[in-house]
């Protein structure tokens, strides 16, 4: 809770990113990439975020993903 409040008021913007990375067979995949298989790297802090290729867009909480999937899936039946 207080780090995302210190965040909220001195952490980094997440402005520069680097280019999207899939993890494929790695031993050890990085928790940014557990919901989509991609990542992006801030480059100012060095953080790794959620990436969705398809939309090509940081995905900035795992409920957008989930509520992006399931519209998807609608309008797929």
């Amino acid at each position: 809770m207080f780090e995302k409040l210190y965040d909220a008021f001195f952490g980094c913007r997440h402005s520069r990113y680097s280019f999207p990375v899939t993890a494929r067979r790695m031993a050890r995949r990085p928790q940014a990439a557990a919901l989509t298989g991609t990542y992006v790297a801030c480059l100012d802090c060095g953080r790794e975020l959620p990436y969705d290729w398809q939309e090509m867009k940081v995905i900035t909480s795992p409920e957008e993903h989930r509520e992006h999937l399931a519209e998807l899936a609608k309008h797929a039946a």
